[in-house]
């Protein structure tokens, strides 16, 4: 790597605050920033240090979501009874079944918890087709660009992939039949609109979508918080927000 004379001098004023006494983190911090934003700044760089964030954003998601109660005792990812099937569960519960409806739901949490365990690859490979082109629009972009970005290019193909992992998932922990049991109980109720919704689209559906939510937080996370930017590559490129793209 190669440096120029400007970032030694700001490297000299950067050890010269660091031996300043009653220096604050944040001072140190900052100092820091201004100290690698001196060194050049290229287009592979900026691609490359959002991949970066992308990717510890993803695993800190993932790794959140899948863990016992990472959906259900989470308000923002939480699933709840399908939509169309609201009515089902409100019948369901005034008939004494609210315990069949809680099973169903916390199983149905429970597939999602495991589906999300093996999304991490699916969607780091995903991550790392962001093209340079694309990168420093996204860097200068709103706080969920790069989340954005991900989910505009890569929903469909996440489906794909993500859909037989929740239908197995759901099986494992018997979500399906607990489904199946109340759907039928309803359903034989006198006088009532029959339901039956597509349980994997909606589980899948839902469970990438809180997977998104948790990489937005980490993504608005590291763009706002210096203290949470690891690595020297992910300051330098943070540390550049609102400046022109380099030639």
């Amino acid at each position: 790597m190669r440096y120029t004379a400007a970032f030694f001098c700001s490297f000299c004023s950067f050890c010269a605050v660091l031996t300043t006494t009653g220096c604050t983190t944040q001072q140190l911090q900052d100092a820091f920033d201004r100290t690698i934003g001196n060194t050049p700044l290229t287009t592979a760089e900026v691609a490359s240090g959002l991949k970066e964030a992308l990717i510890a954003g993803i695993g800190k998601g993932a790794d959140s979501a899948s863990r016992t109660d990472g959906y259900l005792k989470n308000a923002l990812i939480a699933i709840a009874f399908p939509e169309d099937a609201r009515r089902a569960e409100e019948a369901l519960r005034k008939i004494g079944l609210g315990v069949q409806v809680d099973r169903f739901v916390v199983a149905l949490n429970r597939g999602a918890e495991q589906a999300a365990a093996g999304a991490k690859p699916i969607f780091i490979d995903a991550i790392r087709s962001i093209t340079i082109q694309d990168a420093w629009g996204i860097l200068n972009g709103p706080e969920d660009a790069a989340t954005d970005y991900l989910r505009r290019t890569t929903y469909n193909s996440l489906y794909t992939a993500f859909e037989p992992v929740v239908a197995r998932s759901l099986d494992n922990v018997s979500a399906t039949r607990y489904y199946g049991e109340i759907v039928t109980r309803y359903n034989r109720i006198p006088l009532v609109e029959t339901v039956n919704p597509d349980l994997n689209d909606y589980a899948t559906t839902k469970a990438i979508d809180g997977l998104f939510t948790l990489v937005a937080q980490e993504e608005k996370n590291i763009r706002e918080n210096p203290i949470v930017r690891t690595t020297e590559l992910l300051r330098k490129v943070f540390a550049a927000q609102g400046q022109p793209p380099p030639r």
